[in-house]
């Protein structure tokens, strides 16, 4: 079974990616947009270069879009991660010790979330692997990969 569980990682993480980045996306639409019900479900935006929540904004669009595409994954997703890093405690925090208490859950689950993929890269389904076989070069991610090279998947 763990072998069956190991060859399907790639295509998981592929999965995860996408929901995680388009529902980063969405966050950043709804604050720039209004799509969604906008901020505070009002249809309200965010003022153009407020500091922090357009900036914020921005790197909830733009990031959601490439972790959800899988371009520049890993910077992509280290970038949105301390973003939200610094929302939890510079927003959330402060006000209570727990994220439960706080309203701090979406940032923290988010900020784990992306940084999972700074270190496990994009796997399946990524605009980074077509670019790496275009090139020519090996997926970093795939179980062939992993099985042909020695490596063991992640979650040996």
């Amino acid at each position: 079974m763990t072998e069956r569980l190991n060859s399907a990682q790639p295509y998981v993480l592929g999965l995860f990616r996408i929901v995680v980045g388009l529902l980063f996306f969405c966050h950043g639409a709804s604050s720039l947009f209004g799509w969604f019900g906008g901020v505070d479900g009002n249809g309200a935006t965010v003022d153009a270069g407020t500091w922090p929540g357009w900036y914020a904004a921005v790197i909830q669009l733009v990031g959601g879009a490439l972790v959800m595409f899988g371009l520049g994954t890993r910077a992509a997703a280290l970038i949105s991660s301390g973003s939200m890093a610094y929302a939890y405690f510079k927003v959330h925090q402060p006000e209570e010790l727990w994220p439960i208490q706080n309203g701090g859950e979406p940032s923290a689950m988010f900020c784990w979330a992306l940084l999972l993929l700074v270190f496990t890269g994009s796997g399946a389904f990524s605009l980074d692997r077509l670019i790496a076989a275009a090139r020519g070069e090996r997926g970093r991610n795939s179980a062939a990969d992993s099985e042909g090279s020695g490596r063991t998947p992640i979650a040996a």
